[in-house]
Formats: C-alpha cells, structure tokens, sequence
C-alpha cells in the first residue's frame, strides 16, 4: 500500500496485505529461535505463540530471573526452552533479542551455531551497522534481516493484546536464500505489527540512538525537569508544578495528539493555550536544534556506540545504573509523581 506521509509517498504493508495466514504459511516449516527473554523477547515471542507460530526460547539458565519469567509464561524446559546454544541450534529464524552488549558477549557461542539457509534476525541495527566496535560479522550463507517495533517489548504486548498491533520498520541486510524478504514480512507480521514501513539497518539505528537520546526520552525527561524547576523556583507547590508539567501532558494532551495529530490537540485547547504554544514552538524548536545536530553526528560517528559499549561492559555497570535510576526516582519532581499518580480513580484503596 503506497501512503503520502507529508508529500513523501512511501509504500507500508499491512495485515491486510500480508494477512496472517499469509505469514502461517510462510513460516509453517520454520523454528523461529527467540534468544533471550528480557525486553522484547517475551513480547515477541508470546505474541507469535499466540498467533500459532512455531516458537522456541534460548535463555541462559543462569540467568534466574528471565529463565524464571519464561517459566511462568509457559515456556516448557526441553520441549520450548532451552540455553542459548541449543535454541539456536535448533532454530532456523534465531531472533537475536538479548541486549547489544549481550549480543557481542555471546556471539562467540552463537555464531557457530547458525547452518547454511537460516536467518539471523535483529530488532535493532546496533551490532550489524557498528560491527567495527561489536564484531558481529554475520556469515555469508544466511539471512540477515531486521523488524524493529516502535516501541518497548511492554507496549509490543499490550498492543497485541488490545488488537491494535504496534508500528515496526523492516530490513533485509544480507539475502542469502532468495526469501529473506517473505521472512522478514511474514515475522513483522507474526509478532503483530500494527503495519510494516521499509528501511535499512543503518537508518533504523541512527533514526533509533537519536530518537531515544532525544524527544523520546533524554529530551522529554531533561525539558520536564527544566520546566518542573522552574516553576518550583517560583514557589509553585509539587503538585502544581507536576501536573502543568508531567500529569496533563500524560493523562490528557498526549493522547489527543496521538488520536488524530498536533494541530488537532491544539484545536481542542482554548485559545490562551493555543496562540502561546503556536508563538513559543518555534522558539524551543530552534533552542534545541544545535542540540539534536550534535547528537546526530555523535550517533553517526559511532560515539554513541562507543559510550553503550564501553559503559555496559563495565564490572560496575549495574550498580552505577541503579544508582542514576535510584537518583531520578528519589528527586521531589518523581516523588511528587508518584502522589499525584496514587490519587488516580484507578489507584484509590477501596474501603
């Protein structure tokens, strides 16, 4: 199907297009290997199982707490849970779920176990595209192919849930049996993509780092804190200072803009609110645009890479995460989320 996005025509598949029977049939004599059980491999895997897609799991065993995870959603040990090596041996579609730097600790003991005619399947571009830094160099005999859900493996599952699906970009990186691309389609579909839109893995990781980096997380949480404080400073109470920033942004705005669009969300505001958001946008717009060129340039130079590599690799990783995470959730603004968020209907004690 070809959609005008802006006055760019692009061509997205969706169910209709490649139904599900479509991608049963496709995958019917495959074993699709979804190896590791921490972000998006539950979603994935559960979604397809639930779809009537063969599926297997690969999880290291030591690893309680996922190995514990995929026990309690019904994973069998022997039967539909492995270790990592024996799925992947066993697979013929091997979803490489586990974290980046996971994949580049275990690609020693998961590359010999790719045969000639299998699939090497990523949800994101980070290990082939930088493979100067992970040395991950997928084998020529197989296909190397990508479907990226838009967003985190617990929004993949509820979406499926609630039958809507969730948006996933698709790539073929390496075409070793003539198929990779019905493959490729045929899992987007498999794991409930709300519809499928093209691209490479180099655009998928670079449009990815940037966005995580950006509007989708560091920008949204530095500019909340910015604005909280702020008002904080003029002696707004936490409340206040949370809901004008955080709570109706959440709970109201944001889902009308993504009802039907920005300027749909601002028609549905009074008039005060829409004339200063229409005169202050281009002022935070070009305020931050030298931000987002450097952070482009640092994702394309591979700096961003570096930096996840280099940190996630250290013996003290963890504790120095918790420790960021801890921080963030004990500052008055989040504390004051919380409040706010207990006072919710939904959250009220019954008597």
């Amino acid at each position: 199907m070809k959609i005008d996005f802006g006055g760019t025509i692009e061509e997205v598949i969706t169910r209709e297009e490649f139904s599900l029977e479509k991608a049963r049939e496709v995958l019917k004599s495959e074993t699709i290997a979804v190896l590791g059980y921490g972000v998006q491999g539950p979603a994935q895997a559960l979604n397809m199982r639930d779809n009537g897609i063969p599926v297997i799991i690969g999880q290291l065993p030591e690893d309680k707490r996922y190995w514990d995870k995929a026990l309690a959603d019904g994973w069998v040990p022997g039967k539909t849970l492995f270790s990592l090596e024996e799925a992947a041996s066993r697979g013929t579609i091997l979803q490489y779920l586990v974290s980046d730097a996971a994949q580049m600790a275990t690609w020693p003991r998961i590359k010999p176990c790719l045969n000639k005619g299998d699939a090497l399947y990523f949800s994101h571009g980070f290990s082939i595209v930088y493979a100067d830094q992970t040395k991950i160099i997928a084998p020529d005999f197989v296909d190397v192919i990508l479907v990226a859900p838009k967003g985190s493996g617990t929004s993949v599952r509820r979406n499926f849930l609630a039958g809507s699906g969730i948006n996933s970009s698709y790539a073929v990186h390496q075409d070793a049996t003539g198929r990779a691309l019905e493959r490729t389609l045929a899992t987007g579909i498999g794991i409930g993509s709300g519809f499928l839109f093209r691209t490479t893995f180099k655009d998928e990781v670079y449009s990815d780092l940037t966005g995580e980096r950006g509007v989708l997380m560091g920008a949204l949480a530095g500019i909340m804190e910015a604005q909280y404080n702020v008002l904080r400073k003029h002696d707004h109470t936490p409340s206040e200072a949370f809901n004008e920033t955080v709570e109706e942004l959440t709970q109201s705005l944001i889902r009308l803009v993504g009802e039907n669009g920005m300027d749909w969300m601002y028609a549905n505001c009074s008039a005060t609110a829409q004339r200063g958001a229409l005169d202050w946008r281009h002022k935070f717009r070009e305020a931050v645009k030298p931000v987002f060129d450097e952070l482009y340039k640092s994702v394309a130079a591979g700096e961003e890479t570096r930096i996840v590599i280099k940190s996630n690799g250290a013996a003290d990783y963890r504790d120095k995460l918790d420790a960021e995470l801890t921080e963030m959730r004990q500052s008055e603004m989040w504390r004051a989320g919380a409040a706010v968020r207990s006072l919710r209907p939904e959250n009220w004690k019954k008597s």
